[in-house]
């Protein structure tokens, strides 16, 4: 594993979003634009995973950093 504290983080984080979604520990908040129908949520520092709730899934689609995932 390449980086081994972001995933452990990421983990922590995707088990908050699911259990707390309105924690501010995540920043969740909805993307706009071209990205609208997304939402996105802090991992660590500039780490943010995008992702979408269709017919209650939760859906992951993009990790990386804030310039990665929101081009």
């Amino acid at each position: 594993m390449p980086y081994p504290k972001i995933v452990s983080r990421f983990k922590q984080r995707l088990q908050l979003r699911l259990k707390n979604p309105a924690s501010p520990l995540l920043r969740d908040h909805k993307l706009i634009g071209a990205k609208s129908e997304y939402r996105s949520f802090s991992v660590a520092g500039d780490i943010r995973v995008v992702y979408k709730i269709e017919d209650d899934i939760f859906r992951l689609y993009d990790i990386g950093t804030h310039n990665q995932v929101y081009k």
